[in-house]
């Protein structure tokens, strides 16, 4: 196993050795290696949380957000849920040798269409330890080697893991360098990491926009960007009220600091002046600070309360910026609008391509919004907190894609293969 010491070069070459085994290897073998993997998580738990235990000190010391603090901390339950997470990997069906399609030509030509490894991927993350397991899981399973660079946040945190899994997965009978870690270093390395060409198939960025930008700078080896999250409710005319209140509440409180929650409100005209107070009340409570457009201002200052409206929220003027923001904590912008149609070109023109989701209680709207929106995920009265891997039953996920090539939304185990035609013949030449 490749932790530190070696090049960046150097383990980028093994892993491509690794991958070339562990394309072979047999289903039965990878799932020995994930349980193998699962088991050492809890048996070693202890050392883990030590190393979170550091990076946590460390995080606190240099003043992170409490989003990345919330995306950093492990607890024995989150080890346990990790483990889970390999667990629910294990009882997925191996989509390696998956026959996507298969024909016979007219001249006798017999063509298979089958999922093959990607071969070699490289994921680069932020402060996320989980991430660790949950694409060392998914990559094995689906016949890949993976090189993992975390940031120098979770440093202790993912060496822990790093270690754990690779040393699992070796003992139980895959070959060594299929889990490597580049540890240390700095954007040069993630330089170098993203021009490796010869040996990385593919790099898969989880996590800001300043990580995406600066891999769009520089790689050479194809990416599939993992990107932020400006996920939109929008709350129709026809709305249910209770639903849409108590969806957005879960969308934005439940856990603020992930890429599927709530950034922007969107209220139709027609129930704004009964939805938006009762709902910044509710985000009032949870601590929710509120920045609407002069619609909502005016709202939310005809519904205080004489005693200067207790538990409401904190409403600010919105700014262009705010309707393009992925806050990742308790912060919401708000907007009313005219019509579903105006929803959607607000979502065409500020969303990021996540998640959007539509309260209503009408099916013509509720159809006008999943064609118009162009997004990865869209929701139909349901919170976009469901985007996830575990939650689609992936198992896990290393990432949501918001792009459209070769995967979109969250990636799995078939997203992390590509095909090959198989054709056999009986002595068959072209005329």
């Amino acid at each position: 196993m490749a932790i530190a010491v070696s090049s960046v070069q150097d383990i980028c070459r093994s892993a491509k050795a690794a991958a070339r085994a562990l394309a072979q290897v047999d289903t039965a073998v990878k799932d020995a290696a994930l349980e193998a993997i699962a088991a050492a998580l809890v048996d070693r738990s202890e050392e883990i949380l030590a190393a979170n235990d550091r990076d946590m000190q460390l995080a606190i010391e240099s003043d992170l957000s409490a989003a990345l603090l919330d995306r950093l901390r492990l607890d024995s339950g989150r080890i346990e849920a990790i483990a889970a997470a390999v667990g629910q990997i294990v009882a997925l069906p191996d989509p390696v040798g998956e026959i996507i399609d298969g024909h016979r030509l007219p001249n006798g030509l017999d063509v298979r269409k089958v999922r093959v490894p990607l071969g070699v991927v490289a994921v680069v993350y932020e402060a996320r330890p989980n991430v660790t397991i949950d694409a060392a899981a998914l990559c094995l399973k689906s016949g890949n080697a993976i090189v993992l660079r975390g940031s120098s946040t979770a440093m202790h945190s993912n060496a822990a893991l790093a270690d754990i899994a690779a040393r699992a997965a070796v003992a139980a009978g895959l070959p060594a360098g299929c889990v490597s870690l580049v540890a240390g270093g700095g954007r040069e390395e993630l330089a170098e990491l993203a021009t490796q060409r010869d040996s990385v198939d593919l790099i898969i960025p989880r996590g800001g926009e300043s990580l995406k930008e600066a891999l769009a700078a520089v790689a050479t080896v194809p990416v599939i960007y993992a990107a932020s999250g400006n996920c939109h409710i929008y709350v129709d005319a026809s709305a249910d009220l209770d639903r849409a209140e108590a969806i957005v509440m879960n969308a934005k409180t439940q856990r603020p600091g992930v890429c599927n929650a709530l950034e922007t409100l969107l209220v139709h005209e027609d129930v704004a002046a009964e939805f938006l107070p009762r709902a910044l009340r509710a985000l009032g409570d949870a601590g929710v600070l509120v920045r609407g457009d002069e619609c909502t201002l005016a709202i939310a200052e005809q519904s205080k309360a004489p005693d200067g409206g207790r538990g409401a929220a904190v409403v600010e003027p919105a700014t262009e910026e705010d309707w393009a923001s992925e806050y990742l904590s308790l912060t919401l912008a708000a907007r009313v609008v005219g019509s579903a149609e105006q929803a959607i070109e607000h979502i065409g023109r500020y969303g990021s391509g996540h998640s959007e989701a539509i309260v209503t209680g009408d099916t013509t709207s509720a159809r006008a919004f999943q064609l118009g929106v162009d997004a990865a995920c869209v929701y139909v009265n349901a919170s976009t907190r469901f985007t996830d891997g575990g939650e689609f039953g992936m198992g896990a996920e290393i990432g949501n894609s918001t792009q459209k090539l070769h995967a979109r939304g969250p990636i799995g185990l078939r997203e992390l293969c590509t095909f090959k035609y198989l054709i056999e013949g009986d002595g068959h030449v072209r005329a």
